[in-house]
């Protein structure tokens, strides 16, 4: 065997990633070996390791995407590993493209990177993925409570949150005795 035989083996057994066909997206995916790129109900969806959320999100800007439409947070309690995904829809106005970013976050490492250097605006976003699901987000200039009392103990949208047990007050209520 010629070293140039053993060279076409070793390249046969690494898998090829699909790349969009889409050019703008394309060149964002070619820039990292880590995003999986899928098209999921028409919409291009970028998977992403979570530690390098703000890598290509800067990217991402770089390449044309004004507008950070969207940063939420969807909660797999029981249903899929890791437990967490953060999820951030991109808009380009001159591509006229959107861009879904998911990067699954496991419950025993919650830290993401904070985009709100590139995109200001993510700024509530994050707060609200903070308070409500327990995404801490390094880098955030003010990570605090936006929608719960700052003395709120818990994040109420995990699916794990204790239901009911905030008794709740309706004036000019009957009384049930």
């Amino acid at each position: 065997m010629t070293d140039d035989q053993a060279i076409d083996v070793q390249e046969e057994k690494t898998p090829s990633r699909t790349l969009p066909d889409q050019a703008v997206l394309r060149a964002i995916a070619e820039q990292f070996d880590d995003i999986e790129w899928t098209l999921s109900t028409g919409q291009d969806v970028f998977m992403v390791p979570k530690d390098r959320v703000l890598d290509i999100v800067q990217a991402a800007k770089d390449a044309g995407f004004e507008l950070l439409a969207d940063l939420t947070v969807t909660d797999y309690f029981r249903g899929r590993s890791p437990r967490f995904e953060l999820v951030i829809n991109l808009l380009s106005m001159q591509h006229q493209l959107r861009l879904r970013l998911r990067a699954p976050v496991p419950v025993e490492n919650v830290h993401v990177p904070s985009v709100v250097g590139v995109y200001p605006g993510a700024n509530f976003y994050e707060r609200e993925a903070f308070d409500l699901f327990g995404l801490v987000f390094d880098g955030h200039p003010d990570l605090t409570r936006i929608l719960m009392p700052d003395e709120w103990e818990g994040h109420p949208l995990r699916k794990d949150f204790g239901m009911g047990s905030v008794p709740v007050q309706f004036k000019d209520s009957h009384q049930v005795q």
